[in-house]
């Protein structure tokens, strides 16, 4: 089910997150990028599932109302996917978003070294000619080793960590070789859950 320039559908990725285009990529798609500029800290719930799979249906939410606005009437248009998710890491039970101070990040950091973290990830497909909807979710929980205070101020320096949940890059080179396990995919920390997203998506078509 591979969608190329003459695929019978086209997709839409409602994220600005480069990891998740990449992945996406990766998969063999091609497609366009909407986003949804929505408020996420007006979002609260109390389980990390549950605050995922709403953050996922509030940017698809805003990007319906984005394309209305527009004119563009998806239900006349070609079959058009529409996949939005949202990621958080779990860290002691409390659920971590951006961080939104390099102190913050940081902390957050420091308490990986030695330790475990999660990351629970939600994928909603939207058909919109059909208005087919479906989300799920995602749990990967990742172990540390002891990460140097002096790594830790690197990745801080780059400025990366700042954008990504939690602050948690585990691909990037200089935390790589202090991850001691991941029970999960790596696809699913960095925001897309590959298997997932394809199953989502056979059943949408």
């Amino acid at each position: 089910m591979e969608a190329t320039a003459t695929s019978p559908f086209k997709i839409i990725l409602g994220s600005a997150s480069v990891a998740r285009r990449k992945i996406l990529a990766e998969m063999g798609y091609e497609f366009e990028i909407i986003t949804a500029d929505i408020d996420e800290k007006c979002i609260r719930k109390e389980k990390p599932e549950e605050l995922v799979m709403a953050l996922a249906e509030a940017k698809v939410d805003a990007i319906i109302a984005k394309l209305q606005a527009d004119n563009i009437q998806v239900q006349d248009a070609e079959l058009t996917i529409l996949i939005a998710a949202d990621t958080v890491v779990v860290y002691e039970g409390a659920v971590r978003e951006k961080p939104s101070s390099e102190d913050e990040a940081r902390h957050f950091l420091k308490g990986y070294s030695g330790g475990h973290a999660a990351t629970v990830s939600s994928v909603l497909v939207t058909n919109l000619k059909t208005g087919f909807r479906k989300v799920e979710c995602d749990r990967v929980e990742i172990y540390f080793h002891e990460i140097p205070v002096d790594v830790i101020e690197k990745l801080i320096g780059e400025g990366l960590v700042l954008r990504v949940a939690g602050g948690l890059i585990i691909e990037h080179p200089l935390i790589l070789p202090y991850v001691k396990e991941v029970v999960g995919t790596t696809d699913s920390v960095m925001g897309l859950p590959k298997a997932l997203t394809e199953k989502l998506l056979k059943e949408a078509l």
